[in-house]
């Protein structure tokens, strides 16, 4: 149960680290002007996308495991929701990622697709909620 425990421990860090990307950081970086929110969107993705893949790595692994060593169908579904945020970012928000990647600061289209990034990332904010609440559900449930 230590294990499930643990998968439920590193899903809410996912879910967390990308509800304060929605709520805090991308609110606060569409304040700048176009020329400074493309150059803070740039590092703050690279560490973000860096952060944030090994961790769903690491929760989809102690999921499995979780499930392994328990049947809990709860933790095998946990763990597809917390690893399909990794075919969402590279199928969906790849061809605007690449664009923001390669864009010059100042940039009249860096808003526009900024603003659609951010949209893109709910879709990982709820894949790493609803991970969170299998594992949790999962861990009641042993």
């Amino acid at each position: 149960m230590f294990i499930g425990l643990l998968a439920l421990t590193v899903a809410a860090t996912f879910s967390g680290a990308a509800i304060y990307v929605s709520v805090a950081e991308q609110p606060a970086r569409l304040r700048l002007d176009d020329r400074a929110l493309l150059q803070e969107w740039q590092p703050s993705y690279k560490r973000g996308a860096a952060m944030q893949a090994s961790i769903a790595i690491v929760a989809c692994v102690l999921g499995l495991i979780a499930w392994w060593q328990t049947g809990g169908f709860a933790f095998l579904v946990g763990a597809v929701m917390i690893i399909l945020p990794w075919p969402w970012t590279l199928i969906a928000m790849m061809p605007t990622n690449r664009v923001l990647e390669a864009m010059e600061a100042g940039n009249p289209q860096a808003r526009f697709l900024i603003v659609k990034w951010g949209n893109l990332h709910l879709v990982r904010v709820s894949l790493g909620v609803l991970a969170t609440l299998c594992f949790l559900w999962g861990s009641h449930l042993g």
